[in-house]
C-alpha cells in the first residue's frame, strides 16, 4: 500500500557526501539498484544514478525525473545552479545549498531542504519531497516493494521540510529599521537544538551573513541592519546542535530599504550646560564609527572628534571660552564611508571659571616627589605653583610656568604643615587663585635611585643617578648580594648630580640589589631604597615569525573559518586580530633565554598547555619605564593558541557583551574595546581597516 512521504523524515547526513568523495558511491549504488524502483505515471523508469536511500531519505536524480514529467531543466556551470520550469512554475536550486527558490506565476517563495542538492555521476540528486514541491506532483512510497511512485495527474502543493516559522516578520515585508526576530516551532523545538541563527541571504547567490544568534530557540533577537544590504533578500532562521550540525530551518523573502536614522541623546534642545555633558548616538544601522561635532555658533568654530564607538558615549567638557550658543551633531559612517548626520541640537554653555590644584590631597604626608598640576576650565597664560606657611602667611613660588605640571620634591629645610595652591593668569591678564590644600612635610633627607627598577633585567651598561631633597657632597652606588648581604661599590663620585655608568661583567650575572649612598655636607650618609634586579649577559632571543609573511593570511583565515563554523565568532574579526597582534605572524613571543617558541598568536600572559615562555613587558619606577620579565602562554601549535584565545573570549564574564554581537565583525571589534581587550582607542578602527583592505568580510559569508 502506498503512503505519502513523511514530513519529518530524517535528512541525509554529511556521511553520504564523504562516502561519495572517497569513492564509495559504488557500494551505495549497488544497494539502490537492487532495492528501489521508480515508477512515473505507471511506467518503470530507469535512471542513472539509480534512486538510493541513506539515513531514511530517498534521493533521486533530478534531471531524468523532471524531463520525464515534461519539465525543462537548465544548468548554469558558472554558479552551479539548476533551473526547473514547467508551465507557470519554476524552481531554482544550488548545488550544496539547502535554499530552494520557488516561482509560481511570478510570486517567489523560499523553502529549506533537509538535503542540499549534490552531484553523483555528473547528475544532480535531490530528496523526493523537493521533486514534489518543485513540480507539484503527487509522490508516494511503498515500503513493501520499495517503490517510489510519482503521479503527475494528482497535484501537490509545496510542503515545508520543517515545522518551523518566523513569526515576527511577514513574507515580503519591507525592512526599513531595526527589526525584532522571533521563531516558533508548532511541533516542538528539534531535539538537540543548541543555537538558532538568523541569516540574511542574497537570493542571487544563496550566500549571506548571520544577523543574529543565540541559545534561546524561541527568544526575541534584535536585528540591526547593515547599509550594504539592500533590495530583495531572503531571511532564514536555522537551528543547529552543539557541534554546529544543521537541524531545521525556514526562509521567507524580505525587502531591505533601510532609511538611515541618526539621533543624539544626552542633551536636549535649549539645555543650559554648567559642566560636562555625556553624549550617545542612536542608530538604526551598523556603523563603522561615529564622530561628534561641536560648533560654537557665536564664534563660528567647529570641533570634530576622531573615530569613536557607535554604541559608546562621548563626554564633552566645555571651557569658559565656549560660553554662549553651541550646537551638537553626531555623524555616523557606514563601511563605504558614507556619512549620516543627526540634526543639530542647540544648547547654551554658561560656566563660571573654576580652578583647582591636583597632585596632592588634603592632609597628605609628602616624603617623595609629587607632580603638581592644575585643573581649570578656562585658558591661562601663566601658572604659579605656590606654597604658603599657615603660621606666618609667607608664600613661596615653587614654579612659574605656562601651563604644565611641576615635579616637586620638598627639601629638608621644609617641615611641618604647609598650604599648597595654584595661581594663574587668564588670557586677559586677570589673576585667579585656587583653594589651598594642606599637607605635612617631614623635613627628612631623602635619596632616590634612578636608572634601575624593581625586577628589571639588566643586559648591558646602566646609567645610574640620584635625586635628593638635600645637598650632597658625593654619591656612590652599591651592589648588594641578596643571599650574603655582601656589598660592593660599582660606581660613584663627588658630583652627586652627575650620571655614572656601571657595566656588569660576566661574574655579575645573577640576582642583585642596587642601592645609592649619598654623603651630606656634615659627612653623614643617607641611602636610597635597595632595588632588586637581575643581570643576564648571555644570549637573548627575540620574537620570531610563525610562518612567512605572505603565507600568514592563509594560515590565519583557515583557523578563523574553522573557529567561526564552530563558535559563530566572526572569522573576519579573528583573522584581523591575529594580523594586528602578531604583525602578520612575524612577531610571536619566544623565551628570551632559551629560544623556546610559544606559538602564542595573541600575546596572552600566564601558563598554557606547553607551559610558558619568558618575554619582556614594561613597568615604571620613579617616572622611568623599564623592561621586566613576564611569562606568556606557550602552546604546542598555532591551533592550540587559536583555541585558547577563543575560549577566553567565549567564557570570561567580561566578554559577555562581546559574545552577543561577535557574529558581526564591526560590532564585535567595538565590543572588545569596551570590554577592555585593548587600551588603544583606535584598536577597533585598525581591525576594520585590515578587514576592508584585504576583503576579509568574505570570510563571514555563509549559506544554508
Amino acid at each position: 500500500m502506498y503512503k505519502k512521504l513523511k514530513k519529518n523524515s530524517v535528512y541525509l547526513t554529511a556521511l553520504l557526501l564523504t562516502a561519495i568523495i572517497l569513492g564509495q558511491w559504488g557500494n551505495l549504488q549497488g544497494l539502490a539498484a537492487n532495492d528501489i524502483r521508480l515508477v512515473i505515471d505507471g511506467s518503470i523508469v530507469e535512471t542513472s544514478p539509480k534512486p538510493f536511500i541513506h539515513n531514511d531519505r530517498t534521493l533521486v536524480p533530478l534531471r531524468v525525473i523532471s524531463e520525464q514529467l515534461g519539465a525543462e531543466v537548465g544548468w548554469n556551470n558558472e554558479d552551479r545552479t539548476v533551473h526547473i520550469k514547467k508551465g507557470d512554475r519554476s524552481v531554482l536550486l544550488r548545488i550544496d545549498s539547502r535554499l530552494v527558490e520557488y516561482d509560481r506565476a511570478g510570486e517567489k517563495t523560499y523553502n529549506v531542504s533537509d538535503v542540499a542538492p549534490f552531484i553523483v555521476e555528473d547528475r544532480t540528486v535531490v530528496p523526493l519531497r523537493l521533486i514534489s514541491n518543485a513540480l507539484g506532483v503527487d509522490i508516494g512510497w511503498d515500503n513493501d516493494t520499495r517503490t517510489v511512485r510519482i503521479d503527475s495527474s494528482k497535484a501537490s502543493d509545496i510542503t515545508p521540510f520543517y515545522d518551523m516559522q518566523i513569526t515576527s516578520v511577514t513574507p515580503g515585508q519591507v525592512i526599513t529599521d531595526i527589526t525584532y526576530l522571533k521563531a516558533a516551532f508548532p511541533g516542538g523545538v528539534p531535539v538537540g537544538a543548541s543555537e538558532i541563527r538568523y541569516l540574511l541571504l542574497n537570493p542571487g547567490t544563496g550566500r549571506g551573513v548571520v544577523i543574529a544568534r543565540g541559545s534561546d530557540m524561541t527568544g526575541q533577537y534584535t536585528w540591526v541592519p547593515d547599509m550594504k544590504n539592500t533590495g530583495q533578500m531572503v531571511l532564514v532562521a536555522a537551528v543547529y546542535d552543539r557541534n554546529g550540525g544543521f537541524l531545521a530551518s525556514t526562509a521567507i523573502p524580505v525587502q531591505l530599504a533601510v532609511q538611515p536614522r541618526v539621533t543624539l541623546s544626552g542633551i536636549t534642545e535649549g539645555q543650559v550646560l554648567n559642566g560636562s555633558v555625556t553624549l550617545k548616538p542612536n542608530l538604526n544601522f551598523v556603523a563603522a564609527y561615529v564622530k561628534y561635532e561641536v560648533t560654537n555658533q557665536d564664534k563660528n568654530k567647529t570641533f570634530t572628534t576622531g573615530e569613536m564607538d557607535p554604541e559608546g558615549t562621548y563626554t564633552w567638557s566645555p571651557m569658559v571660552e565656549d560660553n554662549g550658543n553651541v550646537a551638537f551633531r553626531v555623524i555616523a559612517y557606514d563601511h563605504a564611508g558614507q556619512a549620516y548626520a543627526s540634526r543639530p541640537v542647540s544648547a547654551v554653555v554658561s560656566l563660571e571659571k573654576k580652578l583647582a590644584l591636583r597632585g596632592v590631597t588634603e592632609g597628605a604626608v609628602v616624603e617623595k616627589p609629587v607632580t603638581l598640576s592644575v585643573s581649570r576650565n578656562f585658558q591661562v597664560s601663566e601658572t604659579e605653583y605656590v606654597m604658603r606657611d599657615p603660621q606666618t602667611g609667607k608664600e613661596e613660588v615653587l614654579a612659574k610656568v605656562g601651563y604644565v605640571s611641576h615635579r616637586w620634591f620638598p627639601g629638608t629645610e621644609l617641615s611641618g604643615t604647609k598650604e599648597l595652591f595654584v595661581r594663574v593668569k587668564d588670557t586677559s591678564g586677570v589673576t585667579h587663585t585656587s583653594d589651598s590644600i594642606t599637607v605635612k612635610l617631614t623635613g627628612a633627607p631623602k635619596l632616590l635611585l634612578e636608572g634601575v627598577g624593581p625586577q628589571q633585567v639588566v643586559t648591558g651598561p646602566l646609567e645610574l643617578k640620584v635625586t635628593s631633597n638635600t645637598p650632597l657632597q658625593g654619591v656612590q652606588f652599591v651592589l648588594i648580594n641578596p643571599q650574603t648581604g655582601a656589598r660592593r661599590v660599582v660606581a660613584g663620585g663627588q658630583d652627586a648630580g652627575a650620571s655614572y655608568t656601571w657595566a656588569p661583567a660576566g661574574e655579575d650575572a645573577g640576582q642583585w640589589k642596587m642601592q645609592a649612598e649619598g654623603t651630606l655636607p656634615s659627612g653623614a650618609k643617607i641611602t636610597s631604597e635597595a632595588i632588586p634586579f637581575k643581570v643576564y649577559l648571555g644570549t637573548l632571543y627575540s620574537a620570531k615569525p610563525v610562518v612567512e609573511k605572505d603565507k600568514f593570511l592563509d594560515l590565519a583565515s583557515g583557523l578563523a573559518t574553522a573557529s567561526w563554523r564552530k563558535t559563530g565568532m566572526s572569522a573576519a574579526l579573528q583573522t584581523a586580530q591575529a594580523i594586528l597582534e602578531t604583525g602578520w605572524g612575524q612577531s610571536v613571543p619566544v623565551d628570551k633565554y632559551t629560544g623556546k617558541f610559544s606559538y602564542n598568536l595573541f600575546g596572552i600572559k600566564g601558563s598554557g598547555p606547553a607551559g610558558s615562555v619568558v618575554s619582556n613587558t614594561w613597568e615604571e619606577y620613579n617616572g622611568q619605564a623599564f623592561r621586566v620579565d613576564a611569562n606568556f602562554r606557550a602552546y604546542g601549535s598555532v591551533e592550540e593558541s587559536w583555541a585558547d584565545h577563543k575560549n577566553l573570549l567565549l567564557t570570561a564574564s567580561r566578554y559577555q557583551p562581546f559574545r552577543e554581537v561577535m557574529h558581526n565583525s564591526t560590532r564585535g571589534a567595538w565590543a572588545l574595546r569596551r570590554a577592555g581587550y585593548a587600551t588603544d582607542s583606535q584598536y577597533p578602527v585598525k581591525l576594520m581597516n585590515i578587514i576592508k583592505t584585504y576583503g576579509l568580510d568574505k570570510l563571514d559569508e555563509t549559506g544554508i
